[in-house]
């Protein structure tokens, strides 16, 4: 049976664990090495990519990044989160104020020391990415359009990292990275019509706050079909093997998003539709396989004969 310290402490590492939502980064992570071996990689081996430790670096780099901004995240909007997500809050709060920004810095200046093992533009890269979450936490995400825009940038911007890690600027890449930043910026505008009395109370100046919600969802819409875009490039141009079952799938599950989308009016409703954004996100994780899936097969058998 456990004891009381010990359920504290388990308390404690649940809580911190909701801060930095470390769920997401397990995503993130997964999303970089699927990434790097199935389209920035294609010809290298998969096993190599798996093994390569500067790889390594640069994803823990990123998954650290993405800890310390979701602390300095939460750090900052504690007030807004009382309203707009009072049972995280409490969960939250089990971590105090003061170990969360200890931590933060710690964490900042062991990416800084981890990426300068891989280079000095690494170190760079990192120490720029830091900034930017900070400026973003700190004072952007109170605007409009530029704080969903910076939002939606920072979040693809730890592939881009690897991206210049392999020196691959494939058009086929950036036709991928659009398709999701438009996702990422779709559910940013969708956070910001969930979060709204939260927003209100907060004096963030975002768009459903400023130009109501109709406009909002008119700003939306427009994105949400713009995505038929890159799906077209993607599927009709260049080469994405069975992932294109992906994109069309994704546009079907968008099409009712937009149905959706016009009924909505509840904070219920548009937490429905974020939900559904981020299946979207996520299962593309999953069928980046989709590109190749031999590699699969010839990975595992690769790793038993290793």
């Amino acid at each position: 049976m456990l004891t009381r310290k010990t359920k504290f402490l388990l308390s404690k590492v649940f809580s911190f664990f909701s801060v930095i939502r470390g769920y997401n980064i397990f995503v993130i992570v997964l999303a970089q090495y699927l990434a790097s071996i199935f389209i920035l990689s294609p010809e290298i081996r998969a096993l190599d990519v798996i093994l390569d430790y500067q790889l390594f670096i640069l994803v823990l780099a990123s998954s650290l990044t993405i800890a310390s901004g979701y602390i300095i995240n939460n750090f900052y909007d504690a007030q807004k989160d009382l309203i707009n997500r009072p049972r995280k809050v409490m969960i939250d709060r089990l971590v105090s104020q003061k170990t969360k920004l200890t931590v933060y810095f710690t964490i900042n200046f062991i990416v800084a020391l981890i990426a300068s093992i891989v280079s000095w533009r690494a170190m760079l890269f990192f120490s720029t990415y830091i900034f930017l979450i900070w400026f973003y936490s700190h004072k952007l995400k109170k605007y409009p359009i530029i704080g969903n825009i910076t939002a939606s940038v920072l979040a693809v911007l730890p592939f881009f990292g690897i991206l210049l890690y392999y020196k691959n600027f494939y058009n086929v890449i950036f036709a991928h990275a659009m398709f999701l930043y438009l996702l990422l910026l779709i559910r940013e505008l969708i956070k910001d019509l969930e979060n709204i009395e939260g927003d209100l109370v907060s004096n963030y100046k975002t768009i459903p706050v400023l130009f109501g919600e109709k406009v909002a969802k008119n700003i939306i819409a427009v994105l949400t079909i713009s995505t038929v875009i890159p799906v077209y490039y993607l599927v009709d141009v260049f080469n994405v093997g069975y992932m294109d079952i992906y994109f069309y799938i994704s546009l079907l599950i968008l099409m009712f998003f937009l149905l959706k989308l016009g009924k909505a009016k509840t904070k219920p409703e548009y937490l429905k539709l974020h939900f559904l954004l981020k299946f979207i996100i996520v299962s593309g994780v999953f069928c980046i396989v989709l590109i190749e899936p031999s590699v699969l097969l010839h990975g595992k058998k690769l790793i038993s004969a290793y």
